[in-house]
């Protein structure tokens, strides 16, 4: 089924395919998508993710033991976030051509259909909610970087979709994010992200809504710092390094006027978003004269919230100098106080010269 978007700036399009498994697929272009599927992959996907709820630290913990299992570091020839290719094997995306796409993930942490744990004496229930993979580009290597502005753009525009698409499926939160990098842990090294939707709000971002509706304002506090933790703006947003950064080189992007979330941009913001998005990842790459290893993700209010909330996009980079990795060691794992080795002003500073 073909879906007309209305995107900012361009027309989009959304193709919806059902796989074999089960599982939903969405392709995303600037023209609509053509061509039949070719073989798929066929096993039944497992549903059994758990939640257990830590008492002390009053959060849960997502148990999915199946992902075990799931694709590590396959050869380019196996890659299944490739095309599908004539005597290759099976992928995830079973056309020969596309732009860009977003499918549930095989090895899913989260499930619609998870089902009750057992009883226990511990507080359990069931990890439901879905569990997204989405593929930047059919090209197996590139990145935020290098994708180019125009796929940066229907990147962006796909998950504002992904955002109305959950939400109206009942979703309380929604977290599109990217893990680069060995040192993050990624096993596919093909330009994707993933989103996961909550049936519930998690803790942190709770934690996260409440200063908002207690009025805290982001953009008022970063105008109050200077011009000093400023990286880059575009389109009225702005690339910063906050003065509390938890990670050396952390960089935040974050609108001038109050937004709850990208499906209330305009055309200039979307743009906006697409360059700063390229150009904090360029910046990293830059600075150490290698790909940067870091962990991205997408800070929306959730779907019944206050308008106060003001959106952000975090980028959690994990090196601190050439060569060295930022580890979360024994202070950071038993207080949640991080050591950071860099000033977030002195970090901004490389960052605006790595041009």
């Amino acid at each position: 089924m073909q879906t007309k978007l209305q995107g900012r700036a361009r027309q989009i399009y959304r193709r919806d395919h059902q796989k074999t498994d089960g599982r939903q697929l969405c392709l995303y272009g600037y023209t609509p998508h053509q061509g039949e599927p070719g073989p798929e992959f066929e096993d039944e996907v497992s549903a059994r993710s758990e939640m257990r709820f830590h008492p002390l630290r009053q959060e849960w913990t997502l148990f999915a033991p199946h992902r075990q299992a799931r694709t590590f570091k396959p050869s380019k020839a196996a890659n299944p976030l490739a095309p599908a290719r004539p005597g290759a094997p099976i992928t995830e995306i079973p056309f020969s051509e596309f732009e860009l796409a977003v499918f549930g993930n095989r090895f899913p942490s989260l499930h619609p259909l998870a089902p009750q744990p057992s009883e226990a004496s511990w507080l359990s229930r069931p990890a439901t909610g879905q569990a997204e993979v989405i593929v930047f580009s059919p090209e197996d290597e590139g990145s935020l970087a290098t994708l180019g502005q125009d796929r940066r753009i229907l990147l962006i525009e796909a998950i504002i979709d992904r955002y109305r698409q959950h939400f109206d499926a009942g979703a309380a939160y929604v977290l599109p994010f990217e893990n680069r990098g060995e040192a993050v842990g990624v096993t596919l090294h093909h330009p994707h992200g993933q989103i996961y939707a909550f049936p519930e709000v998690p803790g942190p971002q709770a934690r996260a809504e409440a200063g908002f509706a207690g009025g805290y304002d982001l953009e008022a506090d970063r105008m109050s710092w200077g011009g000093a933790f400023t990286v880059a703006d575009a389109g009225g947003l702005t690339a910063h390094c906050p003065p509390w950064s938890r990670f050396p080189y952390e960089v935040w992007i974050s609108t001038r006027s109050r937004a709850p979330g990208p499906w209330l941009f305009s055309a200039e913001e979307v743009e906006g978003l697409a360059s700063l998005l390229g150009d904090v990842v360029a910046r990293y790459d830059r600075l150490f004269g290698e790909p940067m290893p870091y962990m991205m993700s997408f800070h929306a209010a959730p779907a019944e919230t206050c308008g106060r909330y003001q959106f952000s996009v975090q980028f959690y980079p994990l090196m601190r100098s050439a060569g060295r990795l930022k580890y979360l060691a024994g202070v950071e794992q038993s207080t949640g106080v991080f050591t950071v080795d860099v000033d977030p002003e002195a970090a901004a500073a490389a960052l605006r010269e790595a041009v």
